[in-house]
């Protein structure tokens, strides 16, 4: 069914989602692209756009990180918040109720980072806003959909590789990862669901 990513959407879509954790209490894990990608990293500050129920914003916050979280949605974010109340990590997390395509952090990050965020802005127009957010010499994590059926709109789910690196000018961008990867999750009900996912991971080289 065809649907505009909009604010309505997403409270629906959190309001009818059952709450996520395991029979034994032990909360969902984090995105594996996230950790893969930023373990490395030095801690410092981070912004998760789009961040749900708060199941990367905990990880980064357990690894030193100062972390920006923000969603549109007031019920994935009370969610989150309580996640988090459960560990030593909810100081280190600033949640944010926030329409990504209108508002502006007023600062620069050490990391930004969005998991399958879809706005009503065009992917790619999103992805320019999350660039111009991150600090000189800061990273740039992008993991979307390769294809987005079953998300409302393939068209407006889905991105390529080559679209999202296009628009990461080689004088301010250096390219570190650049991959299509395919993983299986386990879904609420029992399923194994194949995930084609895309992506990118960008140094930001000077503030032009």
């Amino acid at each position: 069914m065809e649907h505009e990513f909009d604010e309505p959407y997403w409270l629906g879509h959190w309001e009818g989602t059952p709450l996520r954790g395991a029979a034994d209490g032990a909360l969902p894990a984090p995105n594996p692209h996230l950790v893969a990608e930023t373990r490395d990293l030095r801690p410092g500050t981070a912004l998760d756009a789009g961040c749900g129920e708060g199941d990367e914003a905990r990880w980064l916050a357990a690894q030193g990180w100062q972390v920006t979280a923000t969603d549109i949605s007031a019920e994935a974010l009370g969610r989150a918040a309580a996640h988090a109340g459960t560990d030593a990590t909810q100081p280190a997390i600033r949640w944010v109720e926030a329409d990504l395509t209108v508002w502006d952090p007023g600062v620069q990050f050490d990391l930004v980072t969005t998991h399958y965020a879809h706005p009503t802005l065009p992917q790619l127009a999103f992805y320019d806003r999350l660039c111009g957010w991150v600090a000189p010499g800061g990273t740039l994590l992008i993991v979307g959909h390769l294809d987005g059926a079953g998300h409302g709109s393939r068209e407006a789910a889905s991105v390529t590789v080559s679209a999202v690196t296009a628009k990461l000018a080689a004088s301010t961008w250096e390219v570190i990862t650049a991959a299509e990867r395919v993983r299986t999750m386990t879904a609420s009900d029992g399923r194994s669901v194949r995930l084609d996912d895309v992506v990118v991971r960008a140094l930001r080289r000077s503030a032009t």
